[in-house]
């Protein structure tokens, strides 16, 4: 070995000339534990690591009552205990509730906020949080989801996206009554929004009532879960979104379209309507007040003609003659008025002819003309 040549020592210049049994740290694997140098290899050294692990095997045993053996087993039960102690200890939240177990069979009292202990592993604790949650239902974000299509009552597919919003009222029954009381909340509530928008038309969900359609989900969810007993209060389900699936878009706002153009045509022929009605309405009031107005006319007339005539009557049976020569002239003065007339007042110095025509041409020279084509 090449450290066997240095003055039959190590290469630190440490162990006993001659000795081929060294090792490079000048000391053999067979020297005593105790020999020279108190543990430092006699030449000075580093110290032995078998002799400090036997050092602290001594002080251990010195330190446990009834030797290393016992002394094992009161570390391991202390050990058992303090986990023991640390899992017996249990905070609850402001916003939860705490249900101890006894063998695996719940507590009749529920554990409030703050510090609690119980007897582990015999007990063990439930935490249910008491404060609003949320559950959302719907195919939001989840590509080729089903969960929120439903069929509508005008036979239309719509996709509907809503939220559950509920608070745990009775944390025993939540916890133990269901199996699984957020899966059944959520099959409860996507069963009562397709029964409710089954019952309607496609138009309802989209803008028109899902205010209405939210409260009627909510009371069919409450009253299935208290049927249940799930010990939760149903708070609201609001409609975050409603659409037609994304394969029949195009088409449904082609629908869209015509429904409004529809609605568009019908108000515009409502106005006309309208518009027709008042005019024929007006000219019936006037034809009315027209057909009254003659009707009051000819009404005055004949009641003033019957008067009249009634007074005449009565004047006749006073003095009948006078009252014939009157009615005589009166009459012929209306027929005569507008002919043309000649009074002969006796017969003296009347001859047999009389030149009429000229008589007539000179008295209306203009109407002679006009019988003669308008020459003189």
């Amino acid at each position: 070995m090449p450290w066997s040549n240095q003055n039959g020592g190590g290469p630190w210049g440490g162990g006993g000339g001659g000795n081929n049994n060294q090792g490079p740290w000048g000391q053999g694997p067979n020297r005593p534990r105790n020999g020279g140098g108190g543990g430092n290899g006699g030449n000075g050294g580093p110290p032995d690591l078998e002799d400090m692990i036997r050092r602290s095997q001594d002080r251990l045993r010195n330190l446990v009552p009834g030797g290393f053996n016992g002394g094992a087993l009161v570390i391991v039960f202390l050990i058992i205990a303090a986990f023991a102690a640390f899992q017996s200890v249990y905070t609850v939240q402001p916003d939860e509730r705490g249900v101890e177990l006894r063998f695996g069979k719940p507590k009749e009292e529920i554990a409030g906020p703050g510090l609690h202990f119980h007897l582990w592993p015999l007990e063990t604790v439930e935490i249910v949080k008491v404060t609003e949650q949320q559950q959302n239902i719907g195919g939001r974000g989840v590509a080729n989801s089903t969960e929120g299509l439903m069929l509508s009552g005008d036979q239309n597919i719509v996709n509907v996206q809503f939220s559950i919003l509920f608070t745990v009222t009775d944390p025993r029954a939540y916890l133990f009554n269901l199996e699984s009381p957020n899966a059944t909340l959520q099959q409860v509530a996507e069963s009562a929004m397709r029964e409710v928008v089954g019952r309607r038309p496609a138009q309802d969900v989209f803008r028109d009532n899902r205010e209405e359609i939210s409260t009627q989900v909510r009371d069919i969810i409450q009253g299935t879960m208290d049927t249940y007993g799930a010990g939760v209060a149903i708070n609201a389900v609001p409609i975050e979104d409603a659409a037609p699936p994304r394969e029949v878009a195009d088409a449904f706002e082609e629908v869209q379209r015509a429904e409004q153009d529809e609605d568009r045509f019908v108000e515009e022929a409502n106005q006309y309507a309208n518009q027709k009605l008042g005019q024929a309405r007006g000219q019936a009031a006037q034809v009315r007040e027209e057909a009254s107005a003659y009707k009051d006319r000819v009404v005055n007339e004949a009641t003033g003609e019957a008067q009249r005539f009634v007074s005449i009557y009565n004047e006749y049976v006073n003095a009948p003659e006078v009252t014939r020569d009157r009615i005589f002239l009166e009459t012929m003065e209306t027929v005569l008025k507008n002919s043309n007339k000649i009074i002969v007042e006796g017969q003296q110095g009347v001859v047999p002819y009389l030149p009429l025509n000229e008589m007539m041409r000179q008295a209306n020279p203009a109407a002679v003309n006009a019988n003669r084509g308008g020459n003189p």
